[in-house]
């Protein structure tokens, strides 16, 4: 198969059994969205708006396109940027991981870094206020709005969600995905609903985050959880919400790569800590279908770094057995 540009790589990830970390009881499977050209799931969704808002006029060409990110989508962004022939602005603030910064400026974006936190003890706030100027300061300029944006979940739905479907062939009992905007989530468990109306849906969120209600706190690893309520979130399509802290999404990755030789970022990291402490408390013969989002290599300053892990250890162990918190 030869492809035209490195954009229709996007997609067909491979779904993985992780049977050597879940070696006892539900089969986990693992979609590897991190295998994309771009290096995580965020590659569908920039591909799926630019080429629908190309198609349609709303982008026009050579336009300049405008989004806050903290790192995964502006990358995507900026990869699709450069086959399309547009102008891109990254707004990012200083969670950013160093090598997605190096990338993104090796990628041609103009990267703006808001430094002042919001209250909400993080930079989504601060961010989004500066995109804002930009769009006014940029004559004919396109904000992607991923947060609101419905072709951010309908891509999942076409994508992840039908590729799930055609590679199990068989029930999926339980469906679990980090949240940001909720778009993944969301769009691909619509379409998993639509073959398997039971199935359950679990949002994996960063302890700190205040999309389902949650109190603010400081949250030190980008693209999980988020200090305001995505536009996209439905909450009656979620089933349960699992909080999982920096620390364990860092134990996460660790055990994913020992365990299954998969080098994984955090969000993934996230995920795999929420599925561990949901396996115990289900059917021995379900069947959960995890999003492993983001690769790892750019976390190696992260939650590869021994002393960054060390720092983040002060909580208290989860209660065993760990609980699930039911969606609001």
């Amino acid at each position: 198969m030869v492809s035209a540009s490195i954009i229709e790589c996007i997609g067909s990830t491979p779904l993985v059994r992780l049977r050597r970390l879940f070696n006892d009881g539900p089969q986990v499977y693992g979609k590897l969205e991190l295998l994309n050209p771009g290096g995580s799931v965020k590659d569908r969704p920039a591909r799926y708006i630019i080429e629908r808002g190309i198609r349609d006029g709303t982008i026009a060409p050579g336009a300049t396109i405008v989004e806050s990110s903290s790192g995964n989508f502006g990358i995507a962004l900026a990869m699709a940027a450069r086959i399309y022939e547009l102008d891109f602005v990254c707004v990012v603030d200083p969670r950013i991981a160093p090598l997605n910064l190096r990338i993104l400026n090796q990628l041609g974006a103009r990267v703006e870094m808001v430094t002042e936190p919001d209250p909400y003890g993080g930079y989504l706030h601060t961010r989004l206020a500066r995109v804002h100027e930009l769009v006014r300061e940029i004559p004919g300029a396109y904000w992607i709005d991923q947060y609101a944006n419905e072709l951010n979940a309908r891509c999942h739905y076409d994508g992840i969600g039908t590729e799930i479907v055609e590679a199990l062939g068989e029930r999926v009992d339980v469906f679990v995905a980090a949240v940001s905007t909720t778009a993944t989530l969301l769009g691909a468990s619509r379409r998993l609903r639509d073959e398997w109306p039971d199935v359950r849906v679990v949002a994996v969120d960063a302890q700190g985050s205040v999309i389902f209600g949650g109190q603010p706190s400081r949250r030190d690893l980008p693209g999980i959880g988020s200090s305001r309520r995505p536009e996209l979130l439905v909450e009656e399509e979620v089933d349960d919400v699992i909080y999982v802290d920096d620390h364990d999404s860092a134990l996460g990755c660790r055990d994913l790569l020992l365990g299954e030789g998969i080098l994984a970022g955090g969000s993934s990291g996230a995920v795999i800590a929420a599925v561990q402490r949901l396996v115990p408390h289900l059917p021995r013969d379900a069947r959960v279908v995890a999003v492993l989002p983001d690769r790892g290599e750019r976390y190696m300053d992260l939650v590869y770094d021994d002393d960054w892990v060390a720092a983040r250890a002060t909580h208290p162990a989860p209660p065993a057995p760990a609980a699930l918190v039911p969606a609001p």
